[in-house]
């Protein structure tokens, strides 16, 4: 990938247990900026390793977003 994005800490599992509404919602929001700026990063080559790499970021950002939104319909 010729292009890269630093991608801030996020919670585990831990730390998302103790988080109220509001932060859940700030992480959630945080989450879909870095998986707009990482969709503009994709690479052209699926073959390659770095398309690889960037799938499996992809993957598990879109997996915390989900959890976070779990988390947060059960809050409602």
């Amino acid at each position: 990938m010729g292009d890269t994005l630093d991608f801030p800490a996020f919670p585990g599992q831990t730390e998302l247990d103790g988080m109220d509404r509001a932060q859940l919602l700030s992480c959630l929001e945080r989450i879909q900026l870095v998986l707009e700026q990482l969709d503009e990063l994709e690479p052209e080559d699926m073959d390659s390793d770095a398309y690889e790499d960037w799938g499996e970021r992809h993957e598990a950002l879109e997996d915390l977003a989900d959890e976070l939104q779990d988390r947060l319909d059960e809050l409602k």
